[in-house]
């Protein structure tokens, strides 16, 4: 119960929630928005209880007024299949609620509009929620399967490349099929903005998963991928080469041959602590 109260407690409703809320009212649509928004409570709950269970700090659970976001304090250094739990938590809600709208509905407890209104909200979020589009749990998605193989910031720049196309082929849809649907223009223009403000602080946020990965509590990372590496290389271009879930070897070649092998601690030590910040990885082995 303690777990439940704290996740509670996170919980945030933007100022602009109510007066939708009160425009439901005016209109005679408070049900509809209501269930709606217990729709979307559910899904960012089932976020957070994920989160909760593998001990990842939440920041906070906001409701907005076109839909939700569980905001983690997390930076990337969270094993792949566990952040894929957290990421897979919230659309695997609508499935037991569509069945428990479908046994209250063969009981006769709910009316059957009432149930495939439930239906539709349901199936219109998880496949909403799926689109390959960050911050959308399918954006995340392709996030973590590009990080299987390829380094963080080239995976995350490709996430939000696949997501502008993505979004783009949705807004052109949108555009023939219903250009006067307003609520949609505004998840689309909020989800324009997430991207935008995500690419133009992409090079922090790669910077912030190095420092938690130095700093930060350290995760056993089992994997071990060498990274081979010019002597002539800066150490930021070496740190580029870091990938999620697994631990660097780097390689020091030169002229053909190895000069020697560095662990990837004593680099981002290097690179934060004793800010060398211009030099190449080759200085660091008279150093270690």
């Amino acid at each position: 119960m303690s777990r439940v109260r704290d996740l509670l407690q996170q919980v945030y409703i933007h100022p602009l929630l109510w007066i939708i809320v009160a425009l439901s009212i005016a209109t005679a649509h408070f049900r509809e928005v209501c269930l709606l928004l217990g729709i979307i409570f559910i899904h960012e709950m089932g976020h957070a209880a994920a989160a909760s269970f593998f001990s990842w700090r939440i920041k906070k659970i906001t409701l907005l007024p076109f839909g939700g976001v569980a905001e983690m304090d997390e930076h990337g250094n969270r094993p792949l299949k566990e952040e894929a739990i957290v990421v897979l938590a919230g659309p695997l809600q609508h499935v037991w609620m569509v069945g428990l709208g479908f046994l209250l509905y063969t009981n006769s407890l709910v009316s059957a509009d009432l149930f495939y209104l439930f239906f539709q909200y349901n199936l219109m979020i998880l496949i909403f929620n799926l689109f390959p589009v960050w911050p959308l749990d399918g954006g995340k998605l392709v996030f973590l399967f590009m990080s299987l193989k390829k380094s963080f910031p080239f995976a995350h720049r490709v996430t939000l490349q696949i997501s502008f196309i993505s979004l783009t082929i949705f807004s052109l849809l949108i555009l023939f099929t219903a250009p006067y649907h307003l609520n949609v223009w505004v998840v689309i223009a909020f989800l324009y903005f997430s991207l935008y403000h995500e690419w133009k602080q992409r090079r922090f946020i790669f910077m912030r998963f190095l420092l938690e990965r130095y700093y930060g509590k350290k995760s056993d990372l089992h994997l071990l991928k060498p990274i081979q590496a010019n002597e002539h290389d800066l150490l930021i271009h070496v740190l580029e080469k870091f990938q999620r879930g697994c631990k660097h070897p780097i390689i020091v070649e030169g002229n053909g041959m190895e000069k020697g092998m560095l662990d990837e601690n004593e680099l981002l030590h290097a690179y934060f602590t004793e800010k060398r910040l211009t030099d190449k990885v080759s200085d660091l082995l008279f150093m270690f």
